[in-house]
């Protein structure tokens, strides 16, 4: 697969890149610093000053801004987000390509003149991470400490510019989204009820049986049935007409069409009330008031995108009032219904703005078939970049 970076750019932010904004880096590896606990990432090859109190670069050109779009004034604070990466073995080359498409954007966001919060992550709870915790022998915090820093020097090996870089067992960022959680029941968004039905380890997902493709999700992963056990729903079937009417009037708000289009027809078809919580295992965030419900790994994970701008303080001087909406989010389209369904419906009902785009780019193929941890056949960058290092050597 070829990769034209500044098409790419282009059609992820919406706006002409300039060649400038595409300097070639002196190394892989940058200088790097910790400001109020948050890592700061400096570009080797753009000038800027750091401010003493946060993370925030300010580049010394003259010109500041971009060219308006229908999503994007321009001249606002930019927050762009990588998926928070799941920590169930170490990283391979799709995330790599994500987080480098986020930090070209990034990039040039800063160099003409926007202030940039750059978030990535990882996503650390779930039962496919204590499972794969008790294949290891190890706690499932063990495990995910251990594969978290993977991540992490991936991130440092290929000089991404990442503002923050946050974990979801952050005790921070389970307090937010306890709070996230307390905000859904009073607005009375959440109900306690009973689920059974089909669902994916792998994916994380419920699936109906209409999406099973030869028993199996639409995605190829494996489906289990999870006998009647007692559940927190969402009221996702009450947002139904409101998702339909944000994609009508913000037509720009999914990318690419194709993907809008895969969207539409899901919600169109009818969405049922997600099921939020779980009982048959325990590796998660508790739900208030109930420690025998962990939540459901998503509503955790999506809530990132909040915490880490230090939600719940939402007051006129927070991070949060600062950089949120989300300008973009960039995700693999496997991910897809979660972000463009679950995550609007989820904001809509705690009554917070929505992100401004999110653009779910397509897989990974190695000889036909997805690039997946799970199927055992990734590539892994790091080995990549050790090669194209000695190849360079060479010349």
């Amino acid at each position: 697969m070829r990769i034209n970076a500044m098409g790419l750019v282009g059609v992820l932010a919406g706006v002409s890149v300039p060649a400038r904004a595409f300097t070639r880096p002196t190394s892989f590896r940058r200088a790097s610093s910790v400001v109020s606990g948050r890592k700061c990432a400096t570009p080797l090859t753009v000038p800027v000053i750091w401010s003493r109190t946060s993370c925030r670069s300010v580049t010394n050109l003259s010109a500041v801004g971009t060219p308006a779009t229908p999503f994007d004034d321009g001249k606002s604070p930019f927050q762009i987000t990588t998926p928070i990466y799941y920590v169930n073995d170490k990283p391979h080359i799709g995330h790599a390509y994500t987080s480098l498409a986020c930090d070209v954007i990034a990039r040039f966001m800063r160099l003409s003149g926007r202030e940039v919060f750059f978030l990535s992550g990882t996503d650390e709870h779930g039962q496919k991470v204590e499972d794969s915790a008790a294949a290891r022998g190890v706690p499932p915090q063990q495990f995910v400490d251990d594969v978290s820093v993977s991540f992490r020097e991936l991130l440092d090996l290929l000089n991404i510019s990442n503002d923050m870089f946050i974990r979801t067992t952050n005790d921070d960022h389970k307090e937010a989204v306890q709070h996230f959680w307390k905000e859904l029941v009073d607005k009375e968004a959440i109900y306690l009820g009973a689920y059974e039905g089909w669902y994916s380890v792998r994916d994380e997902c419920y699936y109906n049986e209409s999406e099973l493709i030869d028993g199996k999700a639409p995605t190829g992963a494996d489906v289990e049935w999870v006998t009647k056990e007692p559940s927190y729903f969402f009221k996702l079937s009450a947002f139904e007409d409101k998702l339909l009417d944000l994609y009508e009037s913000n037509p720009d708000f999914i990318a690419p069409d194709s993907r809008r289009n895969e969207v539409l027809s899901f919600v169109k078809g009818g969405l049922k009330d997600l099921s939020i919580s779980r009982t048959s295992f325990k590796w998660g965030v508790p739900v208030p008031g109930d420690d025998d419900h962990v939540m459901y790994v998503w509503i955790d994970a999506l809530a990132n995108y909040i915490s880490a701008l230090g939600y719940p303080d939402t007051n006129a001087d927070s991070e949060f009032n600062k950089y949120w909406p989300a300008s973009l989010h960039v995700v693999g389209k496997d991910i897809l219904r979660f972000h463009a369904i679950y995550w609007p419906a989820f904001l809509m009902a705690a009554d917070l703005p929505v992100p401004k785009r999110l653009f779910a780019h397509g897989w990974w193929t190695k000889e036909g078939q997805k690039i997946s941890k799970s199927l055992g056949n990734v590539i892994d960058p790091v080995e990549l970049i050790d090669k194209v290092s000695d190849i360079t050597n060479q010349i």
